[in-house]
């Protein structure tokens, strides 16, 4: 039976949408190259794995299988219905499966925003070994608390505490065929030719599923409301770290970059003051370029 995409890549991007059974659920993944050795692209809030579609290409012209899964409860990737089924250690064990459903010989993990969150909880508890690992945009996790204390990060974070709320966020949000969450990309964003109403679309459509926004914002949710499941230690990360971080970003101040090193072995950091918190869309160019010169060749 033939399923519905939340995404068509055009005929010549090399990359194609295939369905994955992994930890009880069925991904949506996009999908670029081959061999064995995975890059694993994982997504954040409000988007999918369309919004890693400036990437793939490069990342398999280096020679990296790529897989860009639609995480759970985004596009058409399975929806649980329970807030609990959000917590991060069922978001990390999705990572485990995927990467061993793809049999690979060494996975490096690229991430961003909400992928990100996961991708640093993945490497600090060591669930599966990493060659390497790229970050953009979202702090470590040890920052993150200590910027959460300040004022300036706490104001910034303010949607974190209205998407606790039950319902309204929904209803808000959810207006008008979820046309919020196209402006959303257009209005924060730095170069906003890069985010048209045709390169949103996919966003908007995505979130105006029945429950999708509700799976979405259940993140957030079980974040705050099950802090045992985000326990990390020491919080060390001992594979190489490259952190992608675009200046003006509205959601996380650049005050949570400070100390990553104190927590990370081996670390560069690449910073974009043109850039948005939609680093890897919002200058792609740039981005590919501090892939291909960090990254080695698979």
């Amino acid at each position: 039976m033939d399923r519905q995409t939340s995404w068509e890549p055009a005929p010549d991007s090399g990359i194609a949408i295939k369905w994955l059974e992994a930890n009880g659920l069925t991904f949506e993944v996009a999908e670029a190259g081959q061999g064995d050795k995975l890059a694993l692209c994982l997504h954040g809030f409000p988007e999918l794995h369309f919004s890693w579609r400036h990437q793939m290409p490069l990342l398999a012209e280096m020679g990296y299988c790529v897989w860009a899964p639609n995480m759970r409860g985004y596009g058409e990737t399975t929806r649980p219905p329970n807030k609990k089924d959000y917590r991060l250690d069922n978001l990390t064990a999705d990572v485990a499966a995927l990467i061993d459903a793809s049999g690979a010989k060494e996975v490096t993990l690229i991430a961003h925003d909400w992928g990100a969150i996961v991708a640093w909880q993945f490497a600090i508890q060591k669930l599966r070994p990493l060659t390497r690992l790229v970050v953009m945009n979202v702090p470590h996790p040890l920052c993150a608390r200590r910027e959460l204390k300040t004022w300036k990060q706490l104001k910034k974070s303010w949607y974190i505490f209205f998407f606790q709320l039950p319902k309204l966020p929904e209803i808000r949000l959810g207006q008008n065929e979820a046309a919020a969450i196209g402006r959303l990309f257009r209005e924060t964003s730095v170069n906003r030719e890069r985010f048209t109403r045709e390169e949103s679309e996919p966003y908007r459509k995505a979130a105006a599923k029945p429950g999708a926004l509700t799976a979405m914002f259940n993140y957030y949710r079980a974040l705050l409301q099950t802090p045992d499941a985000r326990q990390i230690g020491d919080g060390k990360v001992h594979v190489p770290t490259l952190v992608i971080w675009g200046e003006q970003d509205v959601a996380i101040d650049i005050a949570c970059l400070d100390g990553t090193g104190d927590y990370v072995d081996d670390l560069t950091v690449r910073r974009y003051p043109h850039a948005s918190h939609w680093v890897q869309q919002d200058i792609p160019d740039e981005v590919n370029a501090a892939l291909k010169d960090w990254l080695p060749p698979a």
